[in-house]
């Protein structure tokens, strides 16, 4: 699952993804993220931090708060690089860190690290 206010980012890690063979879900901000967990439990769920109305820090602590998805991987993206935003991710949950713009073989290498197809 990719969870990205941008357009752009959804739209290039879909493709990516989808052309390694993995069925992709998107979603423009946390509040359709969450209805969306629920309904199709991804193996795997990339998130961006800054987001309208419910940002990344907050849709991965709700999504890790409920035992279902405790151990469904998160990976968080931004275009901070700062050991302020890492550590935040990790206190809400988040399983690895992405720094945008991310490349082919980071996306790849992060869903390979966290997932088996």
């Amino acid at each position: 699952m990719v969870i990205d206010d941008s357009q752009t980012i959804r739209r290039t890690a879909e493709t990516l993804l989808a052309r390694e063979g993995y069925q992709v879900i998107t979603a423009q901000d946390g509040f359709e993220a969450l209805s969306k967990v629920a309904d199709y439990q991804p193996d795997l769920i990339f998130i961006d931090i800054m987001m309208p109305r419910l940002d990344g820090y907050q849709a991965c602590a709700l999504i890790k708060a409920n035992p279902k998805f405790q151990r469904t991987p998160v990976i968080m993206l931004s275009s901070k690089d700062g050991l302020f935003d890492r550590a935040r991710g990790r206190i809400v949950g988040s399983d690895e860190y992405l720094t945008k713009p991310f490349t082919r073989d980071e996306l790849l290498g992060a869903v390979r690290a966290h997932v088996r197809k």
